[in-house]
């Protein structure tokens, strides 16, 4: 619990910390990496790192969780919170990690507030980063204790079954122990982390979705091979192309335990299955789970790519759909070739206007930021409850961090 003079100091100060978090969390990453390179080089992914995203991420968290403190009407952050502990498990974090971060990260504040990071704003603030740190790792202690293993003990060595090509860049794998013993329950929609060693040694890791757990002997995931857009800035991905590269049939990956909030619950509400690109993995280890318990909820399924070419699991997906007797499936894409428009396939962007949407259902989501924050708008405008949207963010939680979280 927050003490009320901590409160009172967190009130009065949040709109400074709040304007400057921005400067403070690179100083916070330098710092850290300084000291210790080798969480840069072996846990955090460099990608982001790169780009800025886990700093703008870290920022929008920290921000939300102080504003949701301080006001009646802060921003609802459990399933932030949800997202994070999911990831961090996924990561193997344990609690004496969080002491590193408060070093640095408290360092960084001190540097950029310079005279205004007083006594009382510091022990403010450190208070709201206990509490905070406290209501995570109770989380990750019980995501954890889910598998009866120690907190950071969720890594294991699976042979790649088989290997399939899924689009031009796309491959999906099958994964199963040595010994194809059993593997622990995986819930539709969550994902592994899968660990590499990388040409200059570092050991980088990656989430990816489960596609399939079928009978609990094996593990499906597709790994996109990301080009990297130099005008952008964006690098080629360094995990995803060297498995591309380098895995194939009987080799092994590091794989954590199967983490991730994105399950579709088992209920009688209609279900909005709603992806882009390769946001359609966590859709299809759903859309399977859904013919393997043979349900017959009413369930709509809207897709959008950027070409038939480019879709992966273009025709599983379909052929899942078809199976359910209660499922109707949409698809856009940018560019339509040869082919014409019809009832279901469509040309451009995707829109909610063209299909029918019934506000009762759950929508479960999944895609690049910009077409999320398109599809939540159009599902606003549809008088969907916000606690019916439920998504997964491939990469930080930048889309998701409220501006409202700072006040002005």
């Amino acid at each position: 619990m927050i003490s009320q003079p901590a409160l009172s100091v967190i009130r009065e100060t949040l709109p400074v910390v709040g304007a400057s978090i921005g400067e403070i969390t690179p100083i916070f990453y330098r710092r850290m990496f300084d000291a210790r390179p080798d969480l840069e080089r072996d846990l955090f992914n460099r990608g982001n790192q790169a780009q800025g995203e886990q700093q703008k991420a870290l920022a929008g968290a920290i921000a939300a969780y102080a504003s949701l403190l301080v006001s009646e009407d802060g921003p609802n952050i459990d399933a932030m919170m949800s997202r994070i502990s999911n990831k961090h498990a996924s990561l193997g974090i344990t609690e004496d990690q969080y002491a590193i971060v408060y070093e640095h990260l408290f360092a960084a504040i001190g540097e950029v507030l310079g005279e205004a990071a007083t006594r009382d704003v510091v022990d403010a603030w450190t208070e709201v980063y206990w509490d905070m740190a406290a209501a995570l790792i109770k989380a990750e202690e019980g995501l954890y204790a889910r598998f009866e293993v120690d907190p950071g003990d969720v890594w294991r060595e699976l042979v790649v079954v088989s290997r399939t090509q899924e689009s031009p860049s796309t491959v999906s794998f099958e994964l199963a122990r040595e010994d194809r013993a059993v593997l622990p329950e995986a819930q539709p929609g969550q994902y592994l982390s899968v660990q590499v060693t990388l040409p200059d040694g570092a050991q980088q890791i990656r989430q990816y979705s489960l596609t399939r757990a079928s009978g609990r002997t094996s593990w499906s995931v597709t790994v996109k091979a990301e080009p990297g857009r130099a005008e952008s800035g964006i690098p080629a991905g360094e995990v995803s192309n060297f498995i591309h590269d380098n895995v194939f049939e009987s080799d092994t990956l590091r794989c954590s335990l199967p983490y991730g909030d994105l399950v579709v619950e088992d209920s009688e509400d209609p279900l909005l299955l709603v992806s882009a690109g390769i946001g359609c993995t966590p859709i299809i280890g759903a859309l399977n789970h859904l013919v393997q318990s043979e349900s017959t909820r009413s369930v709509t399924v809207l897709h959008a790519d950027q070409s038939m070419a480019s879709h992966a699991h273009r025709h599983e997906m379909a052929q899942l759909a078809e199976q359910l007797p209660g499922a109707q499936m949409h698809h856009w894409y940018e560019d339509l070739g040869a082919r014409t428009v019809t009832e279901t396939i469509h040309e451009g962007f995707i829109d909610l206007g063209e299909v029918p949407v019934d506000p009762r259902a759950q929508v479960y989501l999944c895609g690049p930021p910009p077409f999320m924050k398109a599809v939540r708008r159009g599902l606003e405008g549809l008088d969907v409850p916000e606690g019916n949207v439920h998504f997964e963010v491939f990469g930080p939680d930048t889309w998701a961090a409220m501006p409202e979280a700072v006040p002005a």
